[in-house]
């Protein structure tokens, strides 16, 4: 019975193809827009997150920022003693400079660190710092990508020698130059140099607090979790007013909620599309049942019941609504990749938005093809075969 009014609703579908066609758009641009919608909202956070990534979200910042001498550089391993889940803690200080390589002159923020500040994996050239070079106040230096280019627009800056000005100019070794991190988020190094946390101090700029501790989490530890441990370690030293604690990971975990939030609202709003599509599908039942009364008459006087017209009217509706749904998701896929080349975003497909779509679209047929199923099930055979 059900094969036989599956057969019948294509057939009833492609008989009509217009009226088909017009029942479908609703369903197809509600779908399209709810999958495209929620494509693209996926696509969004993981570009963000991805982006974020770049930047490390195994990280937690410290800043003080008030006078408290607590502050220091030795209070860097204070974190490791009290704190479960760390991994290493690094220290900088800043200032504005500028720096020289024969004719070519650049002003940059030059930052002093610990050894553990820079991992080898964020070199692009060289090597990084080793204790022994804060150890014996070395003068080397790590460039920025961008200032490694211009200061040396030929290339070979590992190995060779820059100057850095500030009340008197001294000669620098450079060991390495950074990655491009120009797509990351809030971590562009590109026009920084660095130096050893002791040569910064006693050969640049004496030293009266650290600017910023840099904590990495362990490999299978929580960002967050061990950023509440911080928080909690540095109540117990400083009032809440000398510093700021705060990570990468913190950020992503908002940024992720409020995209969801956003999209999961604006799908929303698309989906009232799907409703009006709904409408539009019981209005051409309707029609569809009028035009076929005679038939009902006819399949009744032959000995059908109620239960199978209702049947075969539900089964074309539904059949209609979840058609229109299936190539809505393909439109709504096909919308998404565009939009995302453009954007220059990595697509990633939301199976949710699939699923919803399709649930939706024959929760759609079902409910909006009762009414009109019920009403040809509810025709009196005498009166439908004396319908002209």
């Amino acid at each position: 019975m059900f094969l036989e009014n599956l057969k019948l609703a294509f057939n009833s579908m492609f008989t009509n193809k217009m009226r088909t066609f017009l029942s479908l758009l609703g369903i197809v641009i509600g779908v399209g827009s709810v999958v495209t919608i929620m494509n693209l909202g996926e696509s969004v956070k993981r570009s963000i997150t991805d982006s974020m990534n770049i930047g490390g979200v195994d990280e937690i910042t410290v800043i003080p920022m008030g006078s408290n001498s607590v502050f220091s550089e030795e209070f860097a391993y204070s974190f490791q003693d009290n704190v479960y889940g760390i991994e290493s803690v690094s220290a900088y200080v800043s200032t504005t400079a500028t720096l020289r390589n024969g004719q070519e002159t650049k002003s940059s923020q030059v930052y002093g660190v610990t050894s553990s500040y820079i991992d080898d994996s964020a070199l692009l050239y060289g090597e990084t710092f080793s204790k022994a070079n804060n150890l014996m106040r070395e003068q080397v230096v790590i460039l920025g990508y961008d200032l490694a280019e211009d200061l040396f627009p030929g290339g070979g800056a590992v190995g060779s020698y820059v100057s850095i000005y500030r009340s008197q100019a001294k000669q620098y070794r450079v060991i390495g130059v950074l990655e491009d991190t120009s797509g990351s988020v809030g971590s562009n190094t590109n026009s920084n140099a660095y130096i050893p946390f002791n040569t910064f101090d006693e050969r640049l700029k004496k030293v009266t607090a650290v600017s910023q501790y840099t904590i990495k989490v362990k490999e299978g530890f929580s960002a967050t979790d061990v950023s509440s441990e911080v928080k909690s370690y540095l109540s117990s030293v400083a009032s809440s007013n000398d510093y700021y604690v705060s990570s990468a990971q913190e950020l992503v975990d908002m940024t992720e909620s409020v995209t969801g939030y956003l999209t999961t609202f604006l799908a929303a709003i698309a989906a009232i599309s799907l409703l009006v599509g709904g409408i539009g599908i019981m209005n051409i039942m309707l029609v569809t049942v009028v035009e076929r009364t005679r038939e009902i008459g006819i399949r009744k006087a032959l000995g059908a019941t109620p239960k199978t017209i209702r049947s075969q009217f539900m089964v074309e509706a539904t059949v209609l609504s979840i058609f229109g749904g299936i190539i809505g998701i393909v439109f709504g896929v096909v919308v998404s990749y565009v939009i995302s080349s453009a954007a220059g975003w990595n697509l990633y497909f939301s199976l949710w938005a699939i699923l919803i779509s399709i649930g939706f679209s024959s929760a759609v047929g079902i409910f909006f093809g009762w009414y009109p199923a019920a009403k040809a099930a509810a025709l009196d055979p005498i009166e439908a075969l004396a319908y002209e």
